[in-house]
């Protein structure tokens, strides 16, 4: 098992070599940075064919968030993961143990690719998470990120834009529930 079992092609999995047709990329305290198609995405174990047996509510497939670690090779030095848009507009930096084995990366419809209309290309949840505090570094409702395209891995807080007043904050869900 670990990441030698998990088969991507080599020539797209370095930052170098990504092309139109990946979805997520990771980055910083890993072995191996990653660019991921919706076809690496489904080739990783841990995969969720219906996510709703763990988020009801929600639709879709999706994978674990630490098998998606355990291909890239997170580093034991690792200990805050930063959620970043594909754009960059908006991020999210937690603590990593935490969530480690509670994030699901939603990137399915119905057999094919999560439409940017419900978040996709790759949606960001939490499993577990009931409210929204706006403590600094917390895990909260809002590191449950929309049109995700980056991860990376730090030994300190990243890059963080979520709301950190009150008016921020409600501004933000003038738009949607979670961001």
């Amino acid at each position: 098992q670990g990441p030698a079992a998990v088969r991507l092609d080599p020539r797209r999995a370095l930052f170098d070599n990504s092309t139109m047709d990946d979805l997520l990329r990771t980055e910083g305290l890993v072995e191996r940075p990653l660019a991921l198609s919706f076809d690496d995405l489904a080739a990783l174990p841990g995969q969720i064919p219906d996510i709703g047996s763990e988020l009801p509510g929600r639709a879709g497939g999706g994978v674990r968030l630490d098998a998606v670690l355990e291909a890239c090779g997170a580093r034991d030095d690792a200990r805050f993961i930063t959620l970043a848009t594909g754009d960059g507009s908006f991020s999210a930096s937690i603590p990593l143990a935490p969530i480690r084995a509670q994030g699901i990366l939603v990137y399915s419809d119905g057999g094919g690719a999560l439409p940017e209309s419900k978040g996709g290309p790759v949606r960001f949840f939490i499993k577990d998470i009931e409210s929204c505090s706006l403590g600094a570094g917390e895990a909260d409702r809002c590191a449950n990120v929309k049109h995700l395209g980056r991860i990376k891995l730090s030994a300190a807080l990243g890059k963080d834009t979520r709301p950190s007043s009150q008016t921020e904050h409600e501004a933000l869900h003038e738009h949607g529930p979670e961001h």
